[in-house]
């Protein structure tokens, strides 16, 4: 049997996944980098010197499933966030050599792809589509919160950015209000377990959205007021998934009313989109503004930052895949 090897280091994590020339899964692994308790990130430097330590490890752990001399057909890595000239940072330069170096020692292939398109990709694996040749994503993270029109290009995705937030993204939010009340970074999964506890509609956040341009920094704010108030973080936190639900809600609508697509196909990947909570509510809400949306789901293990998605697309470079037809 032969494997395609993923790669991809993140700002916060390690990952590499190997998938056969099927496409099914042998092995995925997602590290989380460690971030000190009350820090609400890392440095480029500290997160790519923890990623380099974790090189070893990784390549031990492949070699347990696999003899790589004999059974990998091809090495797929990340190399930049996005699939645009100039797109750069340097964690992904970790992958992206290391990658090289797998396959130039064995002589096989080497390919490299963006950590956003890496996202779409295990995003449509795991949610079963979309698998029209348009359709829009919404990309949610720390680093990320754009609304997205992708053209599936066989091999690639063309993507274009048509909305975005003016400041905060969507985990920077999430993170900011979980470490103010004394939760781990990242806070997402913490908060989300908060919120659970949290009286629904007790408070409110105000959301922003203007036309396709979302913003977060006036809810944090809002959210830091209610806690110096005294307001009970449980509520507070489900405040928060509230206003993350009436952005999206919003944002996808005005998507819908003022671009010309021929589908209503919506994929949501990143860490955030990963919430079930937020996942419910905004299933709930679209359905009763417009049933003729559909909304796709990373599976919540990888809507977080993974390989698998990166493998996957190694395989249809390895493969030669052609664009879809429709």
């Amino acid at each position: 049997m032969k494997y395609i090897l993923g790669m991809d280091t993140s700002c916060y994590t390690t990952s590499v996944a190997l998938v056969d020339l099927d496409g099914n899964v042998l092995l995925n692994r997602q590290i989380p980098l460690e971030v000190e308790l009350g820090q609400r990130g890392l440095q480029q430097s500290k997160a790519l010197f923890q990623h380099l330590h974790r090189l070893p490890d990784i390549a031990s752990e492949i070699v347990r499933v696999i003899d790589p001399k004999n059974e990998l057909a091809a090495v797929c890595a990340t190399c930049r966030p996005r699939p645009v000239e100039g797109s750069y940072m340097p964690v992904f330069m970790v992958s992206h050599l290391t990658g090289q170096a797998f396959a130039s020692m064995l002589g096989i292939p080497y390919y490299s792809v963006s950590h956003q398109e890496s996202h779409i990709q295990a995003g449509i694996f795991s949610a079963g589509g979309p698998y029209s040749q348009r359709f829009l994503a919404i990309h949610l993270s720390g680093g990320t919160s754009e609304l997205l029109k992708v053209t599936d290009r066989g091999t690639a995705f063309e993507i274009e950015i048509i909305g975005a937030t003016q400041d905060l993204h969507a985990g920077q939010f999430v993170d900011r209000v979980g470490v103010a009340m004394g939760l781990p970074f990242p806070a997402g999964a913490y908060l989300e377990e908060l919120a659970r506890k949290g009286k629904d509609g007790y408070v409110t956040i105000p959301f922003s959205v203007k036309g396709l341009t979302i913003s977060f920094s006036g809810p944090e704010a809002h959210a830091h007021r209610l806690l110096a108030q005294g307001i009970d973080k449980e509520d507070v936190a489900m405040a928060v998934y509230n206003c993350l639900v009436n952005t999206l809600e919003r944002w996808i609508l005005n998507a819908m009313d003022n671009l010309d697509m021929d589908t209503k196909d919506v994929l949501l990947v990143g860490g955030v989109a990963s919430s079930a909570i937020l996942r419910q509510k905004l299933v709930d809400r679209l359905k009763k503004r417009d049933e003729a949306i559909r909304l796709y789901f990373a599976d919540p293990l990888l809507s977080r930052d993974n390989a698998v998605g990166t493998a996957l697309l190694g395989l249809k470079l390895y493969k030669g895949v052609p664009p879809m037809l429709k």
